[in-house]
């Protein structure tokens, strides 16, 4: 039979726990002690037992006490038998006495430098971590055997996560080279001024096809991005002013020297004051083409291109423009047609601006105004 308290419905049982387990008053001294101690333990079932020991001395009712902390009746009432008949040690977690932890500082700090190689490192046969692998190599390096649960928590405690791995492309310049060039960009980055302006440029896809991308949904439902089937593409170029953040774009059906020479008409027109326009850029062939050296011979080195080291799109400042371009407009996409995607793209460009000391992503108000 249940009966209506101030929490819920209790059994007639629990009734008779909560009245027998009568915690004597306590001071606030004794309570803060209590919850000093259950703190100190690192376990949060632990520490939720004082805290409830804590409070029934405080005077507070069980029925309140298991509404306040949103537990079960029984939970209270079993804190409170333990602690009168066993004292401080009924709180504690009797699997206290097993021993030592298998998952100690040791086995975690073992565990990160595991994971900053992959199983090919170790001989597995395998280029992927599991965590049934984890735990096999652990033990391999002289620690006890975990289960794959205890793995995965381990691996929480960590903060490892199950992400996806970047392609990347190895610079053939000697180290001291590259770095040396990365230097010079740098140093021609920090003295940029409205009169020798410094852009960063580079070229990106806009494919009608949405990019497919993760999204927050709830387990077991699966969201759906349904895809025009046939793919478009269109290419846009931009070059991003490290000074003031500001875009400057242009866009082309194909990705060629038509593409950038449009570029650098734009920036000449956009920069009617400067001396002289300074582009950083990478080596893609339509940078180096004889028509490209021709427009910059009729422009009088009004426009001066700086070239990156081969394959170090993270030296690339408008790299991260373009990563949030896809974030925020082209993943997961719903658009029926080219051109509404591109309208969405072109005004996601005009509002961009682009700053090292915040996040370059413009708030939804911005966005929406």
């Amino acid at each position: 039979m249940r009966t209506l308290g101030s929490c819920g419905y209790h059994t007639k049982h629990e009734q008779n726990l909560m009245a027998k387990a009568k915690i004597p008053q306590l001071s606030p001294s004794e309570r803060e002690e209590l919850i000093r101690i259950g703190r100190a333990s690192g376990d949060p079932s632990t520490a939720l037992r004082f805290l409830i020991i804590a409070k029934l001395g405080e005077g507070e009712l069980p029925a309140d006490v298991a509404r306040a902390l949103s537990v079960a009746p029984s939970t209270v009432s079993r804190a409170a038998s333990n602690y009168l008949r066993l004292g401080l040690d009924g709180l504690f977690d009797n699997r206290r006495e097993n021993g030592e932890h298998k998952v100690d500082t040791a086995f975690l700090a073992e565990l990160a430098a595991v994971l900053l190689g992959v199983p090919l490192d170790f001989g597995w046969d395998r280029p992927t971590w599991t965590r049934e692998l984890l735990a096999l190599q652990l033990e391999n390096r002289g620690f006890t055997k975990v289960s794959v649960s205890t793995m995965g928590r381990a691996l929480a405690k960590i903060g490892a996560r199950l992400g996806t791995a970047k392609p990347v492309v190895s610079c053939p310049w000697k180290a001291d080279k590259r770095e040396a060039r990365l230097a010079e960009i740098r140093a021609l980055e920090s003295s940029a001024t409205s009169r020798e302006p410094v852009l960063f440029e580079d070229e990106v896809d806009i494919n009608l096809n949405p990019k497919i991308g993760r999204d927050w949904m709830l387990r077991g439902k699966q969201r759906w991005v349904l895809t025009p089937g046939k793919n478009e593409k269109y290419y846009l170029a931009g070059a991003l002013d490290v000074r003031t953040g500001r875009i400057i774009a242009t866009g082309n059906p194909r990705k060629n020297v038509d593409l950038f020479i449009a570029l650098l008409w734009r920036l000449v027109g956009a920069y009617p004051w400067a001396k002289r326009v300074h582009l950083v850029l990478d080596n893609y062939c339509i940078h180096k083409a004889q028509r490209t050296q021709r427009v910059l011979d009729e422009l009088g080195g009004k426009v001066v291109l700086h070239f990156l080291p081969p394959y170090c799109p993270q030296a690339n400042r408008i790299e991260r423009v373009w990563l949030d371009l896809h974030a925020n407009v082209t993943r997961n996409h719903r658009c029926r047609r080219l051109p509404e995607l591109l309208s969405k793209a072109n005004d996601y460009i005009k509002q961009y601006r682009w700053s090292r000391a915040s996040k370059p992503v413009p708030s939804r108000q911005r966005m929406a105004a």
